[in-house]
């Protein structure tokens, strides 16, 4: 037994923990999960609600087990008779005034209350007197609001205690008392003013606080989740994204103690729009209207590889004939300089195999733009969490790939005429005009929609977002995290890393990556920043990088 540690019985298995560590917390190590509503791990623990009441040997009656402390010796039963006839008891009392219209409720499927009752409630109430109504009462809150339904309540009070503990915005109250006490906030003020919000629907443990957003768009047991990574700022939250028929219906944040707890911002939770691609369209079909939000959206979906014919225009083809061409025109090009634009919304594979075609061709420039917000907005309650002035997942991951910003704040311009060879990944151009002037002998373009500046382009190359493909991002910290695909992408579209891995297998008589994680590994061979690193080691809560290092285009290490 480790020093510190004590040992107690749980329902007949032994427990080794650290002194101080709650029954709760004890039993969840050993996957004992005793009931509960009012406890939530990084909040403080009033023991209000009763869900949790065990039964332990020697103590003259049912403890609460979120806030008693484990003991060396102890022997805790939470099956008892004593236990779950408490249980049973309290499930009946919140189910006098909790309306039964799970059928209606978004949080149907995920609701606790379901849970219990349905593993160990009544098989019948026996109270006989009207349930109470309450309505329901609208919080504000950015991107939509919170609606609250006081009929469905069980004052758990999570939220009044997130809004104090965590953003340290009080801003919400437990008003009256009894059985007339309700979650109200403070006069005509709501929640407009806190950026954190909206994690009050994520812990509440019914339907009692819903995200207007998400209102009635999907039942939760018709929803494909797939973990990954916040794009809205260069904090990189750890997220869960919910899919349904290859729309994502919602974010909510996935644990993780090193880089976001069990929060996110309400900037990154409502940030997904943009993932949801509007109609595949190709060649002249798409309209001249440039995107309105960063570069990141658009009127149509680029959705075959595009190829500047002898008369002038862009033509549709293959990716065979498209790949064949340009290796072609690249070889012409090796060695005359240039320009290489890589968006921070693209994975760290993507940017490192640029980098490498960069430092083929002889390309010593190599830049991103990236759009800034105003002051960072901290997480005041959870240290090293908060919004981050860069509004983009993976500066920091270029910058460690030998990348530099350029640009405004606004992230646009920055883009001169350079001669030789000018790729552009991602980044939509949406902020130049139809006219743009690229400068260039050979200009490609690796992107998702094509802007009128993107349509310069010699080549014009289909692409996937983050939320379609396997990758990386660096935090602001250097910390890499892994996404998983989430969605379906086009049908001719194809993660940058593989379409840049075949050009350079074309360059460079090698072979190509044949997966993410193959792209990963070559970053370890050609950044210092990667090495050592696997997927396997990243796992599902990331590794920091050696970020002191990174490597220039001709192999030079820079500290």
């Amino acid at each position: 037994m480790a020093e510190g540690a004590v040992t107690c019985t749980i329902d007949g298995l032994e427990v080794s923990v650290p002194a101080g560590t709650r029954i709760i917390d004890a039993a969840d190590a050993v996957g004992i999960g005793i009931a509960r509503y009012c406890y939530h791990p990084a909040l403080s623990a009033p023991a209000m609600c009763r869900m949790c009441l065990v039964e332990v040997e020697g103590a003259p009656k049912l403890q609460p087990a979120c806030i008693t402390a484990v003991a060396d010796g102890q022997v805790v039963r939470t099956e008892g008779d004593a236990a779950r006839v408490a249980r049973e008891g309290v499930l009946e009392f919140y189910l006098a005034n909790h309306p039964l219209d799970c059928p209606v409720c978004d949080k149907s499927g995920e609701c606790s209350l379901q849970d219990y009752v349905h593993r160990e409630g009544r098989k019948r109430g026996r109270s006989v007197e009207p349930k109470r109504v309450l309505g329901q009462d609208f919080f504000g809150g950015k991107f939509g609001g919170i609606i609250y339904d006081g009929d469905r309540c069980i004052m758990c009070t999570r939220c009044t205690r997130f809004m104090r503990e965590i953003p340290q915005d009080d801003l919400l109250c437990v008003v009256q008392r009894g059985n007339r006490s309700v979650i109200d906030t403070f006069f005509e003020e709501g929640l407009d003013e806190s950026a954190w919000a909206h994690n009050i629907i994520d812990i509440c443990p019914v339907g009692a606080l819903l995200a207007h957003d998400f209102h009635h768009k999907a039942r939760v047991w018709d929803l494909d989740r797939a973990p990954s990574v916040c794009s809205g700022c260069s904090q990189g939250c750890n997220v869960h994204v919910d899919v349904r028929d290859n729309v994502i219906q919602r974010l909510r944040p996935r644990e993780n103690p090193e880089v976001n707890s069990y929060w996110m911002c309400d900037y990154g939770r409502y940030d997904y729009e943009w993932l949801n691609r509007a109609p595949t369209t190709v060649g002249g079909d798409l309209a001249e209207t440039p995107a309105a939000d960063g570069g990141r959206g658009g009127a149509g979906r680029l959705d075959a590889p595009l190829v500047r014919g002898a008369g002038g225009a862009l033509e549709e083809t293959g990716w065979r004939e498209a790949i064949l061409a340009l290796v072609e025109r690249l070889r012409a090009h090796a060695g005359g300089g240039g320009l290489l634009l890589v968006s921070p919304f693209q994975s760290s594979e993507d940017a490192g195999l640029a980098a490498r075609l960069a430092g083929a061709l002889g390309i010593a420039e190599m830049v991103y733009r990236c759009a800034r917000a105003g002051e960072e907005i901290p997480c005041r309650g959870v240290p090293g969490l908060a919004r981050r002035r860069d509004l983009a997942p993976n500066p920091r991951g270029l910058e460690m790939l030998g990348f530099e910003r350029t640009g405004d704040d606004r992230g646009a311009g920055g883009i001169a005429s350079t001669g030789g060879a000018l790729i552009v990944l991602g980044d939509d151009l949406a902020d130049l005009p139809a006219d743009f002037d690229p400068g260039a002998d050979l200009f490609v373009y690796l992107g998702r929609r094509l802007t009128p500046a993107a349509r310069r382009a010699d080549f014009a190359l289909p692409v996937t977002t983050f939320a379609e493909q396997d990758g990386t991002f660096a935090n602001h910290e250097g910390r890499l995290q892994r996404f998983w695909p989430a969605l379906q992408p086009p049908a001719r579209a194809r993660p940058a890393w593989q379409a840049l891995g075949v050009v350079l297998a074309g360059l460079e008589d090698g072979a190509a990556p044949a997966s993410a994680a193959d792209a990963f590994l070559r970053l370890g061979e050609w950044h210092a920043p990667f090495r050592g690193l696997s997927y396997e080691d990243l796992g599902t809560r990331g590794a920091l990088a050696n970020a002191s290092v990174r490597v220039t285009p001709d192999g030079a290490e820079v500290r």
